[in-house]
Parts: structure tokens; sequence; C-alpha cells
């Protein structure tokens, strides 16, 4: 419990405050005392190796440190001894009390157990999926809203004022190239007969969107075959396919002028956005805003990062073109900014964005990323600096990718050709709970191997089952009460809490104890992954306990003991469950 963790950490500075001019030579900066849960409980509930840190510094074996601090501890009234072990560890034993007000809390605080002021209100901005809206959300993007949303809601739970940002990326190039490819699936559909560009989009998804255009504007955009694709340079394999389906885009234009063009691009982005919404509020996550990349453009905001960056002397120019001084802010090269004929390249809209998150007063700006943008973030990081913010307020967690098993077989997954497995696909499958869990189990830097076969598994062998069935056996408990018209006495259980004294009791109210600090560590350290793992260990920990004992016992103390300590588990697991994003069911 953060309170236990946080006198210890007092208890230790005062002793270090006692000893200065007799074993130490001066103050000890209170940063260097953490305290920490023992990994073996016969080692005690916490310890510290404070010790071992300040041997060099002060010339003494650490052993001898450790037994002076000892000695020198004020006395706590939630502490039963104090032991220095190995070669200088301090182990602190805590009084039986100590883990009965650890229940207390939890069954006194409910749903708030676990929450802290850690973030002290920090401002933080959260951006996460922000996938381009040309297609359907893939499995990829998944594991970034499972991340996002998560670690938003960890970052909630310790203080921090958080909100959460979905980037839409609707002024692009890759915009331009889904508007086409719904306009000649549209002309198709019209019964023309048109070879489609390998760079085009091919999924099916695209079809829906041009039978919705031919619902809303009839015939009005349809144009000749021959008009389309006279003189185009040629396609890939023959020629360049990147010239190719630009000289499309641009026929189109001509062919329908700008309002035509901007009615395909319209409703191509309407329905796309739609689709993505309506995914990802299926699977549970939501957003403060949706922003705008074109809104972004019309308000001004690039002029105003370039005068910025102007201002500060970081741009030149070119070969006509305006480029960014990069390199002298961690690049590994000058970047151009806006080119020759005027136009500006991606990332500009990008860096524009950025210093707006900071002139919105957002302190810390969190953007969870795809694995392979190593190289933007320190541009963007660099790009902030060269217009005068501070460059750490930018922090990137780099979401690794995810590959589907099924049977043991890795599922081949493309892009463009809409060879992949769509989110929707997965929740379908599997369902939200573990697509979410799944998501989580590992550390985001890692590539995740998603099982399909055990996310659907009703077996111990599934972390979403294991922990989900800890939670309903406490409520099959409670009906097993109520089936035998007995009724819980929550004043006779805190009466009596000390005789939750069975070493696997004693087990679950270390676990219970610990959640608060795996919570702040899971929030700090942006690693949902610990909370998974914990609930795992606090679940296997309640089985163990559970096939062990009997509750619900003839002894009316103790069988209200237990059930409080049962109910105080089922509580911290509906907690954690909800930060992770999935449900605690009752029955299973």
């Amino acid at each position: 419990m953060l309170e236990l963790k946080t006198e210890l950490e007092r208890l230790l500075a005062d002793a270090l405050i006692s000893l200065v001019g007799s074993v130490l030579p001066r103050a000890v900066d209170p940063a260097w005392i953490n305290v920490e849960r023992a990994r073996d409980a016969s080692h005690g509930d916490y310890a510290c190796n404070i010790a071992l840190r300040l041997a060099k510094t002060v010339g003494r074996p650490p052993r001898e440190i450790a037994l002076a601090i000892v000695a020198a501890l004020p006395p706590s009234v939630s502490v039963a001894r104090a032991e220095v072990a190995g070669a200088g560890f301090i182990n602190f034993h805590l009084i039986g009390a100590a883990h009965g007000d650890v229940l207390r809390q939890v069954l006194e605080r409910g749903e708030h157990y676990g929450e802290s002021d850690a973030g002290r209100g920090e401002h933080v901005i959260l951006e996460f999926v922000s996938a381009n809206p040309t297609g359907p959300l893939h499995v990829g993007h998944g594991r970034q809203a499972a991340y996002g949303a998560t670690l938003g809601s960890l970052l909630r739970a310790t203080g921090h004022s958080v909100h959460r940002e979905y980037y839409i990326n609707d002024a692009g190039r890759q915009m331009d190239i889904l508007t086409l490819s719904t306009w000649l699936r549209y002309l198709q559909a019209g019964g023309a007969e048109l070879p489609f560009p390998s760079n085009g989009y091919r999924g099916d998804y695209v079809y829906a969107i041009a039978a919705q255009l031919t619902q809303q504007y009839g015939q009005s955009l349809q144009r000749p075959a021959a008009q389309v694709v006279a003189d185009l340079p040629q396609d890939a394999p023959l020629g360049d396919k990147e010239q190719h389906v630009d000289a499309l885009i641009a026929r189109m234009r001509s062919l329908l002028g700008a309002a035509g063009f901007e009615q395909v691009l319209e409703l191509a982005l309407a329905v796309m956005l739609a689709d993505i919404r309506e995914d990802l509020a299926a699977f549970g996550v939501e957003f403060d805003r949706w922003y705008s990349e074109r809104e972004l453009v019309r308000s001004g905001a690039i002029e105003h990062a370039l005068a910025a960056l102007e201002a500060r002397g970081a741009l030149y120019r070119k070969d006509g073109a305006l480029w960014f001084r990069a390199s002298q802010y961690g690049d590994d090269k000058d970047r151009v900014l806006v080119r020759a004929n005027g136009q500006p390249t991606y990332f500009v809209p990008d860096i524009a964005y950025h210093l707006q998150k900071r002139e919105r007063g957002f302190a810390r700006l969190i953007d969870v990323l795809g694995a392979d943008h190593h190289g933007y973030v320190a541009r963007v990081r660099g790009a902030l600096v060269a217009m005068g913010e501070p460059g750490d307020c930018l922090e990137a967690c780099l979401i690794q990718f995810v590959s589907l098993f099924r049977a043991g077989q890795k599922i081949a997954m493309g892009k463009r050709e809409a060879q992949f497995v769509t989110l929707r696909q997965l929740r379908e499958e599997v369902g939200n709970d573990a697509c979410r869990l799944f998501y989580l189990m590992r550390s985001h830097d890692q590539q995740l191997d998603f099982d399909l076969e055990l996310a659907k598994s009703r077996s111990n062998d599934n972390p979403v089952y294991y922990i989900q069935y800890a939670h309903a056996r406490v409520a099959s408990v409670m009906k097993q009460l109520e089936a035998r018209q007995l009724q819980y006495d929550a004043a006779m259980a805190s009466d009596n809490l000390a005789r939750l004294d069975s070493p696997h009791e004693q087990a679950v109210l270390r676990e219970l104890a610990r959640y608060p600090e795996v919570v702040l560590q899971a929030a700090t350290a942006r690693a949902p992954h610990t909370l998974v793992h914990y609930l795992r260990e606090l679940a296997n920990t309640f089985h163990t306990w559970y096939n062990a004992a009997t509750f619900i016992v003839d002894d009316a103390p103790l069988r209200n003991a237990r059930l409080a300590l049962a109910l105080g588990l089922r509580q911290v697991i509906r907690n954690g469950l909800a930060l992770l994003g999935v449900s605690a069911p009752d029955s299973m």
C-alpha cells in the first residue's frame, strides 16, 4: 500500500538524518530511499537497499551501514520488526493489524481503491490510434487502441488530468488515393471498363463507399473511361506506380473539378470515419476530441509554426525549398518543410499540431505510435525545441507489431491489398475482453503473438478466463451464503480480521496491499502489462486459497472475516479489470 511504503521511507529518512556526523559524513538525498515489496514473503513485507547504495560514498561495508540504520529507526505502529539480510538489505515485517487495515481500506474506498494523486493534476494530452481514415482498423491498430485507452485510465487513476485525442490524417496524399480508388470503383459500377491502379486501395470496403456515392450522386460524377485513362504514364510493373496514381488523381481533378473531387473525398472520409468511430466505441475506446488535420491547415497553425521556426533561425532556403535545420536538433540530416512548388511536406502539419498541443496548455505530450516511428519522434522533438518548447515534454510509446496465430499457424497479413484481419473481425471472433487483455499481456515494446484458440478457451491457461473466474467465484460464494439463509456481517468481519492468519489468507492480504503500488508503477512506466501480470498473480493466490479453505463455516466471526477478504479481492480484481477495459462477470 502506498501509505505504508511512504511511511517506511519516512522512517528510513529520519534514521539517516540521525546518523549524519557519525556513520554518515553528510545528509542523504531522500530520492535515494526506495522501499519495494519483498520478493519472498519469508523476507518480510518490504525491503530497502539504501545501505548498498551508500556503501561506496560512505566508505563502510553495506551491512554495517544497514545495522546502524535499523538501530536508528524510530518506532512505528505498523512495523513489527526490521532486520538486516544478506549483504545489507533492510527487511521490514509488518504487524498483522497493518494487513487488516489494508483490507478495511479496500472495502471502504471500493472502486477508488488504488487511486492516488501522484500525478498532481499534470495536464497530459494522450494521442493514440490516429490511423489514416483510408481503411478499416486492423489488428495492429487494436493494440494501439487498447494500450492508449488503458494508459489514459492509469494516468487518471494516479491523479493526472488526461485529454485523449485522435488526430485525423485527412489532408494528405493517402486521402487523395482513397478518393481516386472510390471514384474508379464508382465508374466501374456504372459500366466503365477501367484498369485499377496497383497503388490504389483494393479492399471490399471501397466498393461499399462507391455504392454510397452512387446512391447520393447518381450518375452525375460519371465520366467516359477513355477520358480517364488517355495518355497516362504506365503503371507498375512496366512503369512507376507512384507517377501513375498521381497522374490519375490529377486527371480526376481535371474531369470533376475541385467541387466534384471534394464531393467524393468528403463522402469517402465520412464513411471511413464513421466506421472507425463505431469500431472503437464498440471496443470501449473513447476520445475527448477528434482533431482534423484539414481543420489544422485552415486555422493558420502551419503558418504560425513556420513563423516560430523562422523567428528562431531554424529555417533556411535552398533550391527553392524551405528547409528545417533538423541536424542541429538531433536529426541525422536537415528536412524539407515546404517544397519548391510551395506544397508543405507531411511533416509540417505534425510540427504545427504538436506546437498547438503545448499552446493549449498541456505539459506532457504522449504519442502512441507504431514501432516504425523512431526517427519521426526525434524529428518532432527537435522541432519543438527549435520553437522554444522543452524537448522532454514529448514522450512516445512505440507499439510493436501483432501476429495472429490459429492452430499454431501464423496468419499472413498485408496492407494495401487488404489482406489483413480487421479489429472488428478479431473482436467478433474472440470478444472484447480477450482482445483487450491479450493486447496488454506483453510490454508494448515487444512483438505480440496473439493465439486465437487460447483467447477463446475456457481454461486456466487463458488469463482472461482465469482472472474473471476468480471474480465470479466470489460472487458464487455470496450466492451460496444467501442460499443457506446467512448474511454477511461487515461489522463482525472488521472486528475479526486478525483471524485471517493462515498462510493463504496472509498471501491474499499482501497481494491486495500491492495493488496501489502496481497501478502507480504501471502508470509511471507506461506499462499496462504489469497490471495484467498482477491480476493474474492475484487470481492465482485466490484460487489457491479457495481450493484450500472453506469460506462458509459455522464459526461466524471467522466466516465473516473470510468473506470480507473475498469481497476485498473481488473489488480489487474489478478495479484492475476496469482500468484494462475488461468486464468483471459474476458468473462464467
